[in-house]
C-alpha cells in the first residue's frame, strides 16, 4: 500500500501574505471552501493575531470548514496561542500552528536569544497550545540554514511536549533537493517520536526549488507538504500545490506515494483564485498555465494527434480540463449549460447556476460561439456572493480628441432607487469612475487597473481588474463584458459595493 502525503495549503495564510494578494473575509471563506472541496487534509486559515479582521476571517472559515483540519499560525507567545485558539475552536479537527526560528542568524538578530532560551520557549508555547488543543504542530523557522543537531533538540523537546506534527522549513529558499533530503533523514532518524507524529515540509521558491525541495522531502520520508495554491507566497512564492499533486501522481512509479485531493477540482482552484486576487497565472506554468496543454509546434500536434502521450504527460481531465469540446450558443438550453459546469468542476447553487445562464444567455447573444473561457469568466468566483448596493443601469458616454471626456452613469440602489450622475474625467472611463464615486461617496482611491481578454476573436469576452483602496484597506473588484467601458464599470461597482461593506 503506498504511503499517504497530507497536503497542508497555506494559500489563506502564508499566500495571503504576499503583496497584490490581500482578501477580505468572505472572499477567504469562499477560497476555503474551494479548498474543502479540493479535499486538502489542513487548510492554515491565517495569523489570528496579526489583526480583528484576520481573526474573524479564521474563526468564520473554522465554523464553516467540516471536511478537513483548519490551522491557526501563532508565535511561541502565550498571547498568541490563546488568540489561535479561540479562532479555531469552532472547528472539528482545529489544529494550533506554533512557529520559532532556530537557525543562528534568526535567533541572533530576531530573536535575541540563546539556544537555551530557545529550548525552553518551544516546551512552554507547546506545553500551553496542548493544554488547549489535541493536535499542535512545531515548525523550526529557518530549519535548513540551523544546525541539525540543536535542530534534532529542539523538535525533541517539542514532542516530549506534545507536538503532533514538526515542521521544517526552507524559510529563504535557499537549500537545494540533496540537502533536503538529508536534512529530512536526518531528523526521522535522530527524533524519538511515536509513529504518529507525522514531519512536514515546507519550502520558499526564492531559488525556483520549492517544489523540487519539498518532493525531495517526500522521498525523505516527510508525510505533510505545505503549499499554494498556483505557488503564491511571500517573495517569489511558496511551493505550487497543483504541482507537487500532479507530480506526486504522475510519477506514482517512483515516490511510491499518494494524496487524497480531488485532482478535478485544481484547475477551478487555480481559476478561483485568479478571480479573487486579480493575480494572473503566468501562460508557461505548469499544470495551469494557459500554454501547459497547447501546441504550436507541428510536430508536436502531429504526435498529440496520433497519441496524446508523445508530448502530453498529464491528461488535462485530471486537472479539470476538457478538450472534448461542446460547442454552446444562443441556442443552448439551460441542461446543456450546466452538464458543462459540472464537466468544468463547478459546484454552485441552484440560485448561482440560474444568474450563470442568464448571463451565459446575455453573452451567447452578442457572440456566435460561448467557449469554455467564456463560461469560467461568467461563473467567477462562483458562490462569493456580496450585497449588492449599486447594481448597473445604464450608462452614456462622450469622448474624442476634441472635447472633454464625459459620463452620464445611471445605477440601481437597493433595488428599487435610481439614481443618476454626471462627471468629466481623463478619459471615458475616468469619469464613468467619478461618476461613480459621486453617487457612491465612498472616498476611495484607484490603486491599480488592468484589462485583459479572457477567450479571442472580435467579439473576446474582456475581462477588468480594479485594485481600489478605502483606507488602509485594498479592494480588488473585477468586471466582466464585450464592451471593455461596460467591464470598466462593472469591475469598479463589484469594488465600490465590497467597499461598502467593509
Amino acid at each position: 500500500m503506498k504511503r499517504r502525503i497530507k497536503i497542508f495549503d497555506t494559500t489563506l495564510r502564508d499566500g495571503e501574505q504576499a503583496p497584490g494578494n490581500s482578501m477580505n473575509i468572505h472572499e477567504k471563506v469562499e477560497m476555503a471552501r474551494q479548498l474543502e472541496r479540493l479535499q486538502v487534509d489542513v487548510i492554515e486559515a491565517g495569523f489570528p493575531v496579526a489583526s480583528q479582521e484576520d481573526f474573524e476571517a479564521v474563526k468564520k472559515i473554522a465554523e464553516t470548514v467540516k471536511g478537513c483540519t483548519v490551522a491557526a499560525l501563532c508565535r511561541a507567545v502565550e498571547q498568541d496561542i490563546r488568540k489561535a485558539y479561540q479562532a479555531i475552536e469552532a472547528n472539528s479537527k482545529p489544529r494550533i500552528h506554533i512557529f520559532l526560528a532556530t537557525s543562528p542568524i534568526h535567533m541572533e538578530y530576531k530573536l535575541k536569544m540563546t539556544p537555551e532560551q530557545v529550548l525552553e520557549k518551544t516546551k512552554q508555547a507547546v506545553l500551553l497550545a496542548k493544554s488547549l488543543c489535541s493536535d499542535v504542530e512545531f515548525t523550526a523557522e529557518d530549519a535548513s540554514r540551523s544546525d541539525r543537531d540543536f535542530l534534532v533538540s529542539v523538535f525533541q523537546t517539542a514532542v516530549n511536549a506534545g507536538a503532533t506534527v514538526l515542521g521544517i522549513t526552507d524559510t529563504v529558499g535557499y537549500s537545494t533537493p540533496a540537502e533536503i533530503y538529508e536534512l529530512v533523514c536526518y531528523v526521522a532518524a535522530h527524533v524519538k517520536r511515536p509513529k504518529e507524529v507525522e514531519i512536514s515540509i515546507h519550502c520558499h521558491n526564492d531559488l525556483g526549488l520549492a517544489v523540487a525541495n519539498s518532493l525531495a522531502a517526500v522521498r525523505a520520508g516527510a508525510t505533510q507538504v505545505e503549499c499554494t495554491v498556483n505557488g503564491i507566497g511571500e517573495r517569489a512564492g511558496n511551493a505550487a500545490m497543483d504541482e507537487i499533486v500532479m507530480g506526486l501522481l504522475t510519477r506514482s512509479d517512483f515516490y511510491q506515494v499518494q494524496t487524497g485531493i480531488q485532482t478535478k477540482q485544481i484547475y477551478r482552484t487555480s481559476r478561483l483564485l485568479t478571480t479573487i486576487t486579480g493575480a494572473a497565472v503566468p501562460p508557461n506554468k505548469p499544470v495551469v498555465g494557459a500554454n501547459a496543454f497547447a501546441h504550436e509546434a507541428g510536430v508536436h500536434q502531429h504526435g498529440v494527434m496520433n497519441h496524446k502521450g508523445t508530448y502530453e504527460i498529464i491528461d488535462p481531465e485530471n486537472i479539470g480540463l476538457y478538450q472534448n469540446k461542446m460547442v454552446l450558443g444562443k441556442h443552448s438550453g439551460k441542461h446543456a449549460f450546466l452538464e458543462r459546469l459540472r464537466d468544468l468542476g463547478y459546484i454552485i447553487s441552484i440560485e448561482d447556476a440560474d444568474a450563470a445562464f442568464e448571463k451565459f444567455k446575455m453573452l451567447a447573444d452578442r457572440k456566435k460561439e460561448v467557449t469554455d473561457r467564456d463560461i469560467e469568466a461568467i461563473i467567477g468566483p462562483a458562490g462569493v456572493t456580496i450585497k449588492e448596493t449599486y447594481t448597473l443601469h445604464s450608462f452614456v458616454v462622450n469622448s474624442g480628441t476634441v472635447i472633454s471626456a464625459t459620463a452620464v452613469v445611471r445605477l440601481i440602489k437597493d433595488g428599487t432607487e435610481e439614481v443618476e450622475h454626471v462627471a468629466r474625467g481623463d478619459g471615458p472611463i475616468d469619469a464613468a469612475f467619478k461618476a461613480i464615486d459621486r453617487i457612491a461617496k465612498q472616498g476611495l482611491k484607484l490603486e491599480n487597473y488592468s484589462i485583459q481578454s479572457v477567450t479571442e476573436g472580435e467579439d473576446a469576452l474582456g475581462e477588468v481588474v480594479v485594485k481600489i483602496k478605502k483606507g488602509n484597506v485594498d479592494i480588488t473588484g473585477r468586471g466582466l463584458s464585450t464592451d471593455i467601458i461596460e467591464a470598466s464599470i462593472k469591475a469598479y461597482l463589484n469594488a465600490v459595493n465590497k467597499a461598502i461593506l467593509l
